[in-house]
């Protein structure tokens, strides 16, 4: 491991909470922080840990993470554990840990350390505690660094982060969540109010959204509204969002205008995000649908 990955490549960033140091002394030790400007309460983290073992410390914020591969032993609630590969780890706000490599190669691990207050806005419930601080359960924690490769990536795009950050904690606080009361089924939008958010929507494509947009439109809290929105067309408003944006590209490409500015208009951030879409929603490029229907881009 001479090179550092790519995804912690340029990290010389300081790891704050207590214990933790602002630089490690080992090259081969790597962590990435990132806040969220337009969600407080978060906090992105990724790290390649090797040589470095972290004094006892704790975050005030509820951590849900996964560990990519090596083993992390750490001491919690005065046991110690072992997360190896596709572990999730799960730390209640303010608890000390420690954490060391117990392997030679290290361990890769993600994280998201979300406020109390803000967690139990996501779940439409309180959340006391994680029942156990490391669970080895592969798939689902496969699935977990995906979905926190995804907030990385998509931190500047508030609603698509939103959506996935509310849909991993409340799966994660569902699953493994203690100390929580029995919670009612939650109800869908009335129709006239879904209809409201969807038209909303289709008339706001070319804008940058925010959770805050929709939920005003439905007259709910943000994340209340998420709950209720997906409860009704089984999808997040990023979902319907991006669906939408590619019929609406669809249509404008048919029509001959040219795939850059057809991503302009549609709020994309250029023409290969519409390539992507695209690909992804019909399985085509704009260039080979274009020409398909014996379309020239009325302009260059």
């Amino acid at each position: 491991m001479s090179n550092p990955p790519a995804f912690i490549a340029d990290a010389g960033l300081l790891v704050r909470p207590s214990g933790v140091p602002q630089a490690f002394d080992s090259p081969r030790d790597r962590a990435l922080y990132r806040r969220v400007p337009h969600r407080p309460g978060v906090e992105l983290y990724r790290a390649e840990i090797v040589d470095h073992a972290f004094a006892p410390h704790a975050h005030d914020a509820f951590g849900i993470g996964a560990v990519e591969w090596g083993v992390e032993r750490f001491r919690y609630r005065g046991s110690d554990h072992l997360a190896g590969p596709g572990s999730l780890v799960l730390m209640d706000d303010d608890e000390l840990h420690t954490g060391r490599a117990d392997t030679d190669q290290g361990w890769r691990y993600r994280m998201v350390y979300v406020d109390a207050p803000l967690l139990a806005d996501l779940c439409g419930q309180p959340v006391q505690r994680f029942a156990q601080p490391a669970v080895d359960d592969p798939a689902l924690g496969l699935r977990v660094t995906t979905a926190l490769d995804g907030l990385w990536a998509c931190a500047d795009q508030p609603l698509a982060f939103d959506s996935l950050l509310a849909t991993l904690a409340s799966e994660l606080v569902q699953r493994h969540g203690r100390g929580r009361a029995a919670e009612a089924p939650t109800a869908g939008l009335a129709p006239p109010v879904l209809a409201r958010v969807r038209d909303y929507l289709e008339a706001h494509l070319h804008q940058t959204l925010r959770l805050e947009d929709l939920a005003r439109e439905a007259g709910l809290s943000p994340f209340h509204f998420l709950r209720r929105f997906r409860q009704s067309t089984g999808h997040t408003p990023q979902v319907f969002l991006q669906a939408r944006r590619g019929a609406r590209a669809k249509a404008l490409l048919a029509q001959g205008e040219a795939p850059a500015e057809v991503a302009a208009s549609v709020g994309l951030v250029d023409q290969s995000h519409l390539n992507r879409l695209l690909r992804r929603l019909y399985g085509i490029t704009p260039g080979a649908y274009q020409r398909q229907l014996g379309r020239v881009p009325l302009r260059s």
